[in-house]
């Protein structure tokens, strides 16, 4: 496998950091709503991982060409003892597109690494789990460690006891545990057939709990879900006329 390369463009210390993690899962709902937190906050790009092996295409953003995995960071501010996780500063890492799955251990070796480089003591990745009924959206965790266990049992979030977590979020969870890192992962039901802004807006709900002062509009995202709704369950002539015309 070819290899991954880690590139760093900033040489700001991150104090005490959380960090975000979605890549594409079902309905895409952890990469919309990475890429819609590192978007609305506002956040630097600070790094990137770049592969021979990655599809090759630049995302564009604002008319600016980027790497495929990225790594945003910011600092909260007015931080007090709302409730929420303690920690001074945000990373969100985020992509587009979903890794083959020989590159998902070397992926999270590198993420699980340069957390623990960067003084980030907690991980929270986002993933996706089918809807089995429509409407309903279910969101269920599970902890590295107690701590992050403890955690999830603080906001209120469901433990996942038996199954499998896959992919990448799956390997930082098995990474995470050999290294002490606090992880939580995620799981939020989605849609399986569409892309599901509507289920990226209700995984957020718990991480306005951990993070209460990041005031996240994401009015925008259930305005897009009735948009993509709209034309999924649109007759065939007018689906098209909403997609070419």
């Amino acid at each position: 496998m070819d290899e991954l390369t880690l590139h760093e463009y900033s040489d700001r210390r991150l104090n005490n950091a959380v960090a975000i993690v979605g890549f594409p899962s079902l309905g895409l709902i952890s990469s919309i709503a990475t890429s819609f937190l590192a978007k609305e906050l506002e956040l630097d790009l600070i790094a990137s991982i770049t592969s021979p092996s990655f599809p090759p295409y630049a995302v564009v953003q604002n008319g600016v060409p980027m790497p495929p995995v990225r790594f945003y960071m910011g600092t909260r501010e007015n931080v007090k003892d709302d409730g929420g996780i303690d920690c001074e500063d945000i990373v969100v890492i985020t992509s587009e597109f979903v890794p083959k799955t020989e590159m998902f251990t070397a992926l999270a070796d590198i993420i699980v690494q340069w957390c623990h480089d960067n003084n980030v003591h907690t991980v929270i990745t986002l993933d996706g789990i089918p809807q089995f009924t429509p409407e309903q959206y279910d969101i269920i965790g599970v902890g590295s460690t107690e701590r992050a266990r403890e955690l999830m049992n603080t906001y209120g979030i469901e433990s996942f006891d038996e199954g499998m977590v896959r992919g990448l979020s799956g390997m930082i969870l098995v990474k995470a545990v050999d290294e002490d890192l606090d992880v939580i992962t995620l799981l939020g039901s989605a849609k399986q057939e569409m892309p599901d802004p509507r289920g990226a807006a209700k995984i957020m709900e718990p991480l306005a709990k951990m993070l209460p002062e990041l005031k996240i509009d994401t009015e925008p995202l259930y305005k897009e879900a009735e948009d993509i709704e709209k034309r999924f369950t649109a007759p065939v002539s007018d689906t098209n006329d909403n997609i070419y015309g």
